[in-house]
C-alpha cells in the first residue's frame, strides 16, 4: 500500500466519523427528551440519581437516565452496526464481491491475500455469531476449490478495528481455535497498511474530529426538556416522598 493509499484511508475515516457516526450520535440523542425511549429500573433509578447528583429531583433523575444512552450505550452500539458503511467508505478499494468477506487484502507481514470479515471491537460477537463466521469461511474455502485456488485457513481472517489480543472475548477465542485468525488492532492495520504505526495514526484522525466536536448546550437542552415532563416530574414527587 502507498503512502498516498494510507492518506486517503485517513481521510475518508475522518469523514466517516463526522458525516455517520456524529451524525446518528446526535439524532439519537435528540431523541431522549421523551420518557418513552426509557426502560426504567425503579430498584436503582433512586440510587443513580443521588450517586451523580446527590437528590432526586427532577433534572438529576433525567441525567442519570441520559448520560448511560448518551455517553455508553448509544454510540457504542452506533459504531458497532455502521462497521459495514465505514468498509465501504474508508476502504472502499479493498471491498469484496466474495459473500461473507467484507474486504480483501495482501497482508503485508506474510505477502499472502487476506480475505477478511471486519467488526468493531474485541467483545462485538456473541455465541451465534461464532457459527456464521465459521459458515461463512468454510463456504469460501468450499468455493476457492470448486475455481481451484489455493484458500488456506490462515487466508481467511476476522479483522478487528480497535483493541488488544488480551481484551478478546471467549467467542472470538472460539473461533481461533477454530483455526481461522483473529487480528486486531495495531496488528491488523499494520497488516493491512505495512504501516506499524498506522492504528495509532488512525486514532488521531478520528480525535482530530471528535476535537472539533462540543454538543453540552445541546445536551443540557435534551436533559431540561426529559426533567420538565409530567412522568419525570411525577416520578421525582414518589421518589422525595
Amino acid at each position: 500500500m502507498t503512502e498516498f493509499e494510507k492518506n486517503e484511508i485517513l481521510k475518508k475515516a475522518k469523514q466517516w466519523f463526522k458525516n455517520t457516526i456524529i451524525k446518528k450520535h446526535i439524532k439519537n440523542m435528540n431523541k431522549l427528551s421523551k420518557e418513552n425511549e426509557f426502560n426504567i429500573n425503579p430498584f436503582l433509578l433512586t440510587y443513580l440519581s443521588n450517586f451523580l447528583e446527590g437528590d432526586s429531583e427532577p433534572k438529576s433523575i433525567a441525567k442519570a437516565l441520559i448520560y448511560p444512552r448518551v455517553l455508553g450505550t448509544s454510540i457504542n452500539t452506533s459504531f458497532g452496526t455502521n462497521i459495514q458503511e465505514f468498509t465501504s467508505t474508508a476502504l472502499s478499494s479493498l471491498g469484496s464481491a466474495v459473500s461473507g468477506i467484507d474486504i480483501e487484502f495482501i497482508d503485508q507481514i506474510d505477502g499472502k491475500k487476506k480475505y477478511c470479515q471486519l467488526k468493531s471491537g474485541p467483545n462485538t460477537i456473541n455465541k451465534d455469531d461464532i457459527k456464521t463466521i465459521i459458515d461463512h469461511f468454510q463456504s469460501v474455502r468450499n468455493l476457492s476449490r470448486t475455481n481451484n485456488l489455493n484458500i488456506g485457513f490462515d487466508d481467511l481472517i476476522v479483522g478487528i478495528i480497535y483493541g488488544e489480543q488480551s481484551e478478546l472475548n471467549a467467542h472470538y477465542k472460539k473461533i481461533n481455535a477454530n483455526h481461522y485468525n483473529v487480528i486486531i488492532g495495531e496488528d491488523f492495520w499494520h497488516r493491512l497498511t505495512g504501516d506499524k504505526d498506522f492504528y495509532f495514526d488512525l486514532i488521531k484522525a478520528i480525535n482530530e474530529v471528535a476535537k472539533e466536536t462540543n454538543y453540552k448546550k445541546e445536551l443540557d437542552k435534551i436533559i431540561i426538556k426529559l426533567s420538565q415532563t409530567n412522568y419525570i416530574k411525577e416520578l421525582s414527587k414518589e421518589l422525595n416522598t
